[in-house]
Order: C-alpha cells, then sequence, then structure tokens
C-alpha cells in the first residue's frame, strides 16, 4: 500500500488546494471507491442522478452529490459493502438545444448538417462536456466507483432500452395513436405535461358572438385564445344553465370558415365562467379534447409543426397564430361579433426548456399505458416497501399516480434512442423487433424505413437502476447489488424521474428498484431567489467557484448542515467561509495534541473497543467521555434516520465547543505541571483510574480520532489528513470502521455542566464591567455538596475564569456574605467576585455617574418630544413607535446603572 499523500510533519495551517487532488487520486487508486461482493452482507448501493451532458455543474449537483456522498461514507464505514454507481445522461431536448445554439453561432441549423452528421457533432460534444462533469464529480470529492460508470446511450443501456420498448410493445403496453399532446414549437417537438411550466400572465378574454344560420339568433362565446375558434367543432353549455337550454341543439356558424357546428350540453362546462358558453376545440386543447370524446366530436387541427395556420384555417392560413390572432380579432370586430375585451390574469404554459408557449394539438405519437404500471408502484409505496423522506411528498406521489394520463414517449428529435419500429410501404405494418429488421414482419417486404423520432430522455433514464448494473442480462452486478438501496433527488422531479423508476423497475425486474426515496429542496441564494445565470452575482454561487476559494469540505459541510429533507435552503458563501474556519479550528486542535504528545504518540492509539468513563479519575475526563459516546449515538441516530444536517450541526456544536473551548482549555493545567505518570495507584480517589497529563493525552486522542470518523462523510479531506497524523490503527480512515458508542457517566456531566455554568457567569460579570482579559481577580466560592469537585477542578476554574489562585477562597457554606462583592447565583455554586479586584471603584463611581447624567439627558429630549401633540397625531406611526423604543430603552439603561452604581456602595 502507497502513502497517502500528505507532507510528512503536520503543516501551521491545512492547505485544501495542496492536499485534495491527491488525496482524491490516492483514494481512488487504493481502490477505495469500489466495493467488494459479499454475498454474507447485504449491500448499500445509490445510483447516482446523471446530470445531463449539456455544460458544467451547478449547486443543485453539489447538494446532490453531497448529501450521496455523505450517505456513501457513513455506510462504507458501517463495514457495508458499498456502491455508488455514476453516470451522465444524454438528455435529448436539453442537449440538441444546446448543439443547435453552437451551430446557430455558425449560421447553420441541424437541417444544414443532415441528421448523421448532426448526431456526430452532439457525440463531439458529449466527448468534451461528459468528461468536464466526470472532473467536476472528482472536484466534489464524491467516492463513486468509476469504473461502473455508465452514460444512457452506451451501448449496454441502449440494448436495455430497446429490450424495455419491445417487451411493453409485446405486452401491449405501448402504442401509436392520434392524441391531444403539448407541442412545442422551439423545439420542433412533443414535450410531456410535466416538461410544461405555467406562469400566471396578464392576457385578455375576447367575447365573440356566434350566429345560427338564418342569422334570428346567436350564442356568445368568451375565449382567450381567438385564433382556435377557427378548430371549433361545438359549443358546450352546462347541461343545468337555464339560460342555454332552448339553445342546445340548435346549430351555429363558425366565425371567418362560417363551418356550422352544434351547441352541446356537458357537465365540464363551468357557467361562472365568461357567458357560461365556451366553445369546444377538440384539437387544441385538454379538457375540450375530453368533451370531444365525450361526444364523438371531430377534432380539426389548424396549426402546422411550427405553429403557423395549415390549410384547415381558411383564409388565415400560413400566418403564425399570433399574426392570426390580431387578424381573426380586427375581421370580427368589421363584422361586429367581437362583442368586448376585457383583460384576464390565467395559466400559460411555456416548455421548460426554452420558454417558447407551448400548444396543446392532436399530434401522431407513441404512448405507454401508464395505470396498469402504475398500480403496483402505488402498492409499495402505501405498503411501506418505498419510504419518501419527508412523508409529506407521499400524499402527492398518490396523487399524481392516482390520477395519472398515459405518458407520451416519442419525440421529435435526432438526438436519442430512436424508436425501434419499422413502417412497412407495402402492407402498412409495423415492425417491432430487437435488432434491425431486413425486411417486414408481416408481408417479408425489404420496403421499410424505421419511425423517425427519438424516446423521451426519461424512457432511458427510467431504466436507471437496474441498466446500470447490467440488465436485462442476469450480471453479478445485478444479482447482488439491485435493489438499489436509496435514490436521492430533488423533490421536483418525483414525478419526471422517481415514479417511473419505480414503475419501470416492479415492470421489469419484480422488485422495486430502492427502499427509500430521500428527497432534497433547491439552493437559492440569500434572498431566497432561484440561481440563474442572468444573475450579476451568478459567480459567487458557483461550486467550482466556491470551492476554489475555500476547499471542498467547507462547501459540503455548508450544504449539508443547512439543508433538511424535502425544504429549500438559503446559500450564503460567507457560510462556507465560516466552515473553512471550522476546518481549521479542528486542525489547530489537532496540532495542540500532537504537540503534547512528542516521540509517545504511539502509547495513545485509540483502543478498538470504547473508553470507560470509570477509567479516568478526573472529572473532565469522564465528561468529555460521555458527552462523546452521546454524540456518537446520537449521531448515528440521526444518519440513519437521513437528518444529516442536524446530525452535522451536533458535530460541528460538540468540536467547537464541548471539546476545543472547553476540553482542551482544562487539560492545559495538567500540561503545565506534567509529572503525574501513567501508571495506575491504588491511592487514587478512583482506584486503578488513570490520571493526570497521561489520561488527558489518552481522552484528547480517543474523542479527536472519533470525531474525525464521524466528521469525515461531511469533510472527508481535512478529516483524512488529520487523521494519518495522530495515532491510529488501519490504512485509511475512508475505510476506518464506524465508532461505537460507549458508556456514559451521566454524574460527570451534570458536575461538569455545573462548573462550566459557574465560568460562564463569571465571564460575563467580566465583560459586563469591562475587566481587562489579562487581569486577573478575587473570587469567594460555596460549593456546599460540590466542594469536592471544586477543589478538583480548582486549576480549571481558576485558568478558565481568570482567577489568582491565591485569592481564590472556596468553602462548603459561608458564614456571612462578603461586602462590596458582586453576587453569582448559579444551579450549584454561590459565588462572590470582590467588586475592588474587578474594577478602580472610584473611576467605575466616575464613569457610570457620568454615564447615567447622559442617558438622563437621551430620556428628557425623548419625552419632550413624545409630549408635543403635532408630532405624535402628524408623524407617522412607525416613527412614533420607534421614539417610544428609543424611550423605553433608554429607562431600562438608566435603571441598570443606577443599580450597578448601587452595588459599588
Amino acid at each position: 500500500m502507497s502513502k497517502p499523500p500528505i507532507p510528512a510533519e503536520m503543516e501551521r495551517t491545512y492547505d485544501a488546494k495542496r492536499i485534495e487532488k491527491p488525496l482524491y487520486d490516492w483514494w481512488e487508486a487504493q481502490g477505495y471507491f469500489k466495493p467488494r461482493i459479499d454475498p454474507a452482507q447485504k449491500p448499500f448501493v445509490i445510483s447516482m442522478p446523471p446530470p445531463n451532458v449539456t455544460g458544467a455543474l451547478h449547486l443543485g449537483h453539489a447538494i446532490t452529490a453531497s448529501i450521496e456522498d455523505a450517505l456513501i461514507r457513513y455506510h462504507r464505514m458501517t463495514g457495508q459493502p458499498t456502491l455508488w454507481v455514476p453516470g451522465t445522461d444524454h438528455a435529448g431536448i436539453a442537449t440538441q438545444n444546446v448543439v443547435e445554439r453552437e451551430l446557430a453561432k455558425e449560421g447553420l441549423t441541424r437541417h444544414d448538417l443532415g441528421r448523421e452528421k448532426f448526431v456526430e457533432r452532439v457525440w463531439e460534444w458529449k466527448e468534451i462536456y461528459h468528461a468536464r462533469i466526470t472532473e467536476q464529480h472528482r472536484r466534489l470529492g464524491v467516492s463513486c466507483d468509476w469504473d461502473r460508470e455508465r452514460f444512457t446511450m452506451d451501448p449496454g443501456l441502449s440494448h436495455a432500452v430497446r429490450e424495455a420498448f419491445v417487451r411493453l410493445y409485446e405486452e401491449g403496453l405501448i402504442y401509436r395513436g392520434a392524441y391531444l399532446i403539448n407541442w412545442c414549437p422551439r423545439c420542433g417537438t412533443a414535450i410531456s405535461d410535466l416538461e410544461v411550466e405555467h406562469a400566471e400572465e396578464e392576457g385578455k378574454l375576447w367575447y365573440v358572438r356566434y350566429w345560427n344560420e338564418e342569422h334570428t339568433r346567436y350564442i356568445t362565446v368568451a375565449t382567450t385564445r381567438p385564433e382556435t375558434i377557427l378548430g371549433d367543432t361545438a359549443v358546450a353549455v352546462h347541461p343545468n344553465d337555464e339560460r342555454y337550454t332552448d339553445l342546445v341543439g340548435m346549430w351555429v356558424k363558425l366565425p371567418a370558415v362560417n363551418r356550422m357546428i352544434p351547441i352541446i350540453a356537458d357537465e365540464a362546462v363551468d357557467p361562472q365562467f365568461g357567458t357560461g358558453a365556451v366553445k369546444v376545440t377538440p384539437a387544441h386543447d385538454p379538457t375540450d379534447y375530453e368533451i370531444g370524446q365525450r361526444h364523438n366530436l371531430p377534432a380539426i387541427n389548424v396549426m402546422s409543426d411550427d405553429m403557423t395556420m395549415n390549410e384547415n384555417a381558411g383564409p388565415y392560413a400560413g400566418q403564425d397564430r399570433f399574426e392570426c390572432r390580431e387578424n381573426l380579432v380586427r375581421d370580427l370586430q368589421a363584422t361586429g361579433d367581437l362583442l368586448k375585451v376585457e383583460p384576464h390574469r390565467h395559466a400559460i404554459g411555456h416548455c421548460q426548456r426554452c420558454d417558447t408557449i407551448v400548444e396543446p394539438r392532436i399530434s401522431t405519437q407513441w404512448f405507454v399505458r401508464a395505470k396498469p404500471l402504475a398500480e403496483p408502484a402505488l402498492a409499495v409505496v402505501r405498503e411501506g416497501r418505498i419510504r419518501i423522506i419527508p412523508e409529506r411528498f407521499t400524499k402527492i406521489y398518490y396523487e399524481w399516480m392516482e390520477n395519472i394520463r398515459d405518458w407520451c414517449i416519442s419525440r421529435q428529435l435526432w438526438w436519442g434512442h430512436r424508436i425501434p419500429v419499422w413502417y412497412c410501404q407495402d402492407c402498412g405494418g409495423q415492425t417491432c423487433a430487437r435488432t434491425d429488421p431486413a425486411e417486414c414482419a408481416q408481408c417479408g417486404s425489404k420496403n421499410i424505413h424505421q419511425d423517425e423520432d427519438v424516446l423521451d430522455t426519461w424512457f432511458s433514464s427510467g431504466l436507471w437502476p437496474f441498466s446500470t448494473l447490467g440488465w436485462p442480462e442476469e450480471t453479478e452486478d445485478l444479482a447482488y447489488f439491485y435493489p438499489t438501496s436509496v435514490l436521492e433527488t430533488g423533490y421536483d422531479i418525483l414525478f419526471f424521474w422517481v415514479a417511473r423508476m419505480i414503475m419501470l423497475g416492479i415492470h421489469f425486474t419484480g422488485q422495486e428498484p430502492f427502499h427509500t426515496v430521500y428527497l432534497h429542496g433547491l439552493v437559492r441564494n440569500e434572498e431566497g431567489q432561484k440561481v440563474s445565470k442572468s444573475m450579476p452575482d451568478a459567480w459567487r454561487y458557483d461550486p467550482l467557484f466556491l470551492i476554489d476559494e475555500y476547499g471542498q469540505d467547507p462547501l459540503r459541510f455548508t450544504l449539508l448542515t443547512g439543508s433538511t429533507p424535502g425544504n429549500d435552503m438559503k446559500l450564503v458563501p460567507d457560510r462556507v467561509e465560516a466552515n473553512r474556519n471550522f476546518g481549521n479550528k479542528i486542525w489547530q486542535a489537532a496540532r495542540f495534541v500532537l504537540g503534547n504528545l512528542g516521540e509517545r504518540a504511539a502509547e495513545f492509539t485509540p483502543p478498538a473497543r470504547p473508553l470507560l468513563p470509570q477509567q479516568f479519575e478526573d472529572t473532565a475526563d469522564r465528561w468529555i467521555l460521555s458527552r462523546y459516546h452521546q454524540l456518537v449515538a446520537e449521531v448515528t441516530r440521526l444518519i440513519e434516520a437521513y437528518q444529516l444536517g442536524e446530525a452535522g450541526r451536533q458535530i460541528y456544536d460538540f468540536l467547537w465547543g464541548e471539546y476545543c473551548d472547553w476540553y482542551i482549555e482544562m487539560t492545559k493545567t495538567r500540561f503545565h505541571d506534567d509529572r503525574c505518570q501513567a501508571q495506575p495507584s491504588n491511592g487514587l480517589k478512583v482506584p486503578g483510574a488513570w490520571k493526570g497529563a497521561d489520561a488527558a493525552r489518552r481522552v484528547l486522542v480517543y474523542v479527536l480520532e472519533g470525531c474525525l470518523h464521524l466528521l469525515h462523510p461531511y469533510m472527508p479531506f481535512v478529516t483524512e489528513t488529520i487523521w494519518q497524523y495522530l495515532p491510529h490503527e488501519g490504512e485509511a480512515l475512508i475505510v476506518a470502521p464506524w465508532p461505537q458508542a460507549g458508556e456514559r457517566d451521566e454524574r460527570a456531566e451534570a458536575d461538569m455542566e455545573g462548573l462550566m455554568e459557574l465560568v460562564r457567569a463569571i465571564r460575563n460579570a467580566r465583560s459586563e464591567y469591562s475587566v481587562e482579559p489579562g487581569r486577573w481577580i478575587a473570587a469567594i466560592i460555596a460549593a456546599g455538596a460540590k466542594l469536592p469537585l471544586l477543589r478538583e477542578q480548582e486549576a480549571v476554574l481558576s485558568s478558565l475564569a481568570r482567577i489568582d489562585a491565591g485569592r481564590l477562597t472556596l468553602a462548603a457554606e459561608l458564614a456571612e456574605k462578603p461586602a462590596k462583592a458582586l453576587t453569582l447565583i448559579t444551579a450549584d455554586y454561590e459565588c462572590y467576585l470582590p467588586l475592588a479586584a474587578l474594577v478602580d471603584l472610584d473611576r467605575e463611581r466616575a464613569r457610570l455617574t457620568k454615564e447615567l447624567e447622559a442617558v438622563a439627558g437621551e430620556i428628557a429630549r425623548s419625552e419632550a418630544l413624545l409630549a408635543k401633540e403635532g408630532f405624535v397625531t402628524k408623524a407617522p406611526e412607525a416613527v412614533v413607535q420607534r421614539e417610544r423604543d428609543k424611550l423605553a430603552e433608554a429607562r431600562e439603561r438608566y435603571q441598570a446603572i443606577q443599580e450597578r452604581l448601587a452595588s459599588l456602595g
């Protein structure tokens, strides 16, 4: 085994730029990211949500990588065979759009190149950005098995896609038909309902009159899309709407094209909307499509793929849809059939990829029958075989799945998995095959051509947990690592991806693809806005910039501790800097520990089993051991419950507060007088216990080394580096065992908490009286039953509270309370600080008297202002209230200063 690539001696400061890449390369070279197959153990497996090969990674990828790597590193340390499968997604529409934009810079379109050459250009793009994304993931510190990296259009995964399509086709779960779909004219393809984002916008409501043939009666409809009037095949009213009872069954003439259409009754109509009569355009509206199905109405498509009006639009043929709208409205005004126009706010669908307004239209597409696949996927969640975290998303999952519609899987693109269906030009038959056919399966004709469309990206992504492990072949990886364990992703793709993986996983393997779904939220800026490239300060939130500036560990720790399952988080770059300081704090703590071990470091190598608090004489040692054991138990529980943020926060609080700020400071008194030996002595207060400086050394190493284990999933680089310097067993922290929670000593915890409360009270008093930090003061303390403890910790108390040992009086009880002394009462102690030892009494009285006069002046000015009737009645209420608050605060300060003066005598 090669040595880790760190400096031989621990340097004064931690240099992330010098450490991170060599250390990551060493981990990978040692094979630590690769799992072992052990039939006796159940593995822990995560399939990485594959990033699109469309550009650089962003904060969404960074939080995904941080959460998944934390889980992977934790489970690896528990001893489970652990696999994290990395990969990237071909991302059909998104990638094709990006490459088309690149071509546009050259003055070209994909049609100029032709399909074959265009796809070659996309593959070139993929090779560049796939490599870039992989390198960026490495910079995030992800410990995945790169030998198992996959791409959704790899030969193996393409084979899985072909097999899945053919099976569903053979089972009658895939079909081709003309149905209403969402059409994006910019992308030139059908898109799913989930790829349409609806935004509230100000629009108009046009009221249009439809006459009967005799021009004696009419009905008025209200519409937000006048251009679709040309595709109307009925007017509908609610069957219980008495205004129109006598009109149902009458035929009216469609404006502009003069086609006769019936007036029908349907319960889908809202009598409160507009006039209560609505135009029915089955080819261009989802609700109208359903009405048309119920009433057997024709569906007339009036738009072409590019959203120009087609031959069915009569005199408007060839016009853009919005140009047609303007012209048709003008013509209706000319005939007097446009009765009025009202402002109307409504939701308009936009393409998620390019923000173009989407047009519902009838189109021939390929669909998956979703209901038969959704029912088992609902059952596994209801039965608890798949758990969704946080639980509130389970309800959303149920609502989606219970109301699922057939899934449109064809896309009019060139980049992607081409639909494996061939059409015969002789008999009109279809051939769906696992390998490219040479002839028609129905008639044997060789005059066949393949469908031009490709599959929806989410079809291949839906196979990801098992296709990456070798399915449909019966591979060793598939047999051992499937089902996977946790699917971790953003809540925004719960239905896009997660639900489809569950549906397809159960259908093709007979097993749910994972047992837990962990959903994280979006990462936003300080103001709660979604970070976008258009923001002037977007660079501040670029994960690669943050890594360059602060290192990988602080960014990971910030993302992990700043988030909770299913909730958005605000990323404050200053917080990343603060967490870099946390790493430096641990580094300096380790330097202190190592500096006090000297040449004897190996003697203090932590044992495999937890230390027992009762093995140590000093209460401080027993306290920190007990608190550490509590931390191990709580962090383990929280990680197992997927509360990674809270677990990380508890590690932070313990290391920074209890270990560094308290315990290390407590041990310094023992290192100042290092005359005690490590050998047990029956003369000690705790017979056979460790005592003195060596006991402190043993505890310092044991607790710090254990905390590095706990922190490793969050901050892997700094923890591995420090661990390599500490005395330890094993070759690397990344594969070291997870700590065990040892015994606790609740009495020691209570005793030391009481002592720390006393120290905090004295420190607060020093601060209140502006005592210089270097000044040693006097103290008289009544300790009651805690007197033995206080005598044991006398040097610690003196050091931490800056009390002169020669002027420190300890007693169980005091005959009388000292005069002219500040009294501090805590749960366990009465403490008296002689004022003469705190401050120069004469100077302090003079200072306080002057301050009292200044505050009195503030009070007088505020009272005078508030007494003016003009101010109170005419000034803004907020200004008046601010002055009242100012007066109240000044009166409180006045009273506090008076009390301070009185205490000085």
